[in-house]
């Protein structure tokens, strides 16, 4: 006798291996998240740290009159991030400690784990995640380090408190290096294999390029935009419109990370809404059958409920059978892929399916339907496979159809499908039969569950379930919920260093009230000039999809997910009131109506 206890308990299972599959898919779903997370803190600290350098260019001229060599100011910016990122890891691994416990038992009860799933002891994770957050400081620091190193003595106190007018030269060739690598390369996938673009390590990480280039030139980019969208009436709308295109790094500073935060959440979001609307745009395409019938319980027909099924007057009976084959890729890798066991002149009258070679109505003992997945097949070549019991055959191509988005599958005859039992009936009403009388009988049959063609279509998408929400919680909230931070910080940092100006507006006979009116509509004229970028980015990449999608011979069916992009941008209007409200009330409560500095 063998005592099975932990995790060996597993192996008493008929599938011991998916716990490891699992853990797998849990570590590359983390592996996904601190992805998306390292490069939303990268560029929150780098934007940050530059519109500090940018606001204390006065500080760092008075120390190069002073005497103070470029390179120790770059060395003063970058042990300033040296500091604070040392306290801000340690922080965020006292909070990781606390919280990981709570987060394996969450990603528990979704699904995403074994239930034996426990955080362990380990001390190194949290070395990697303080060491990984100094990087992320320093790194974040280094270019306004530098910026900070070339703020010239008399040039920079010559200047008025007005933004410059263009942007360094530096900054251009960065964002447009971003934005050319991501059109190469999804220009790249596009013409070798858009299929890649439906995996979700592609539409999850291919977006994070074009975020960042777009982020990198949003100086540039707010104000051609807001000479297009600004439009607010009186003298405060007037002073709204000239306070953004004069103070163009000011308003990108805060537009930025709302750029990032929509962009992320629309990208990711929209990518997920698309594939589902392009899997019910393909499967409503492919059913020519008026009625689907599934077995109520999940398992195959039994053989009396199949044969009155069968027996169904005036109607068409297309039976099929959940399978897979087997085939053997560049003759070393045993590749599987879904597959139905399929009657051939029924099936034909029942689907459309997407051919792009040969005659579905070949189809026999000796053939086989593949799509374009198996590159290295044409119609009238024969492959080997291995069917779903295992035993190898060789078989004869006679048709190809598109690939689509991934769910069509190759079709074989009943003969080569052994032990597959009909787990779904296609039924189609003939010329002059009634529809109504067809599914009278249907519904007579025990043990099954009709559906109308709309209603199989509806439920070929369904709404997210408790593990995919969960999975895309793990991607998307830390870094939603980091760029919320960065939103907040954004706006109290500018505000808080324009006590000067708010003073001056209070003493040319600005109230109270109007001042605070002034500062939140600029407040929210940033948040829409990064909403509408954010926006822009997510329907480039959507369209990108969407032309993959074109590619594989799938309907395209470009989804946007404003729902959640609303809320988003909510989330960050509401966020940047309170931080600027809070700021300018204590600005105008601490100068007074003589003071100013």
């Amino acid at each position: 006798m063998r005592v099975l206890t932990g995790a060996a308990r597993r192996l008493a299972d008929a599938d011991p291996d998916r716990d490891a599959e699992a853990l797998t898919a849990l570590n590359a779903l983390f592996g996904t998240a601190g992805g998306v997370s390292g490069f939303v803190s990268v560029f929150v600290v780098s934007s940050t740290f530059a519109f500090a350098v940018a606001q204390r260019r006065r500080e760092f001229a008075l120390l190069r009159t002073a005497g103070a060599t470029p390179g120790q100011l770059r060395r003063a910016v970058l042990v300033e991030a040296l500091l604070v990122g040392a306290l801000a890891s340690a922080a965020g691994c006292a909070l990781g400690a606390y919280a990981a416990p709570h987060l394996a038992a969450l990603v528990v009860d979704g699904g995403l784990a074994p239930a034996w799933y426990r955080v362990g002891g380990a001390v190194w994770p949290y070395h990697v995640a303080f060491w990984t957050g100094l990087s992320v400081a320093l790194a974040g620091a280094s270019s306004a380090a530098w910026r900070a190193g070339r703020t010239p003595a008399v040039d920079a106190l010559r200047e008025v408190s007005v933004d410059p007018g263009r942007l360094p030269r530096a900054r251009w060739v960065c964002g447009a290096v971003l934005l050319l690598t991501a059109a190469a390369t999804l220009a790249y996938t596009l013409l070798t294999d858009p299929g890649d673009l439906l995996h979700r390590k592609t539409w999850v990480s291919r977006p994070l390029l074009l975020i960042s280039g777009v982020a990198v030139l949003s100086p540039a980019l707010v104000r051609p935009l807001a000479r297009l969208l600004v439009r607010l009436p009186g003298v405060l709308g007037l002073l709204v419109r000239q306070n953004v295109l004069t103070g163009a790094r000011r308003t990108a500073s805060l537009a930025a990370p709302v750029l990032v935060t929509v962009a992320l959440a629309g990208s990711l979001l929209g990518a997920t809404a698309t594939l589902g609307g392009a899997r019910a745009a393909e499967v409503d395409r492919q059913t020519a059958a008026d009625f689907v019938v599934t077995p109520a319980d999940g398992t195959p027909f039994a053989p009396a409920a199949l044969a009155r099924l069968r027996r169904g007057p005036g109607a068409e009976v297309s039976a099929t059978a959940t399978t897979a084959v087997q085939t053997l890729e560049d003759g070393v890798a045993l590749v599987a892929f879904p597959a139905r066991a399929a009657e051939p002149g029924p099936l034909a009258r029942t689907v459309r399916l997407p051919v792009t070679a040969g005659h579905l109505a070949d189809l026999d003992d000796d053939a086989i339907v593949v799509t374009r997945e198996w590159a290295r097949h044409r119609v009238g070549e024969r492959v080997r496979i291995w069917r779903g019991d295992g035993t190898p055959r060789t078989l004869r191509v006679v048709a190809v159809l598109a690939t689509g988005t991934g769910g069509t599958g190759a079709y074989v005859t009943p003969a080569n499908a052994p032990g597959a039992g009909v787990d779904r009936v296609d039924v189609r009403v003939r010329a002059g039969a009634s529809a109504a009388a067809v599914a009278r009988h249907l519904r007579t049959v025990e043990g099954v569950r009709l559906r109308t063609k709309a209603q199989w279509v509806r439920a070929s998408w369904p709404a997210p379930n408790r593990t995919t929400r969960l999975g895309v919680l793990l991607v998307l909230g830390i870094a939603l919920l980091y760029t919320g931070l960065s939103v907040a910080n954004t706006a109290l940092m500018a505000t808080a260093a324009r006590r000067t100006e708010l003073t001056t507006l209070r003493l040319t006979g600005l109230t109270r009230a109007q001042i605070l009116r002034l500062t939140a509509l600029e407040t929210l004229t940033a948040v829409a000039l990064g909403a509408a970028l954010g926006v822009l980015v997510t329907l480039t990449g959507l369209s990108g999809l969407t032309a993959a999608l074109h590619l594989l011979g799938s309907p395209p069916a470009l989804t946007v997910p404003w729902r959640p992009i609303t809320w988003t941008t909510t989330a960050c209007a509401l966020l940047s009131l309170t931080a600027t409200s809070t700021a300018t009330a204590r600005s105008l409560s601490g100068a007074g109506v003589g003071g100013g500095n």
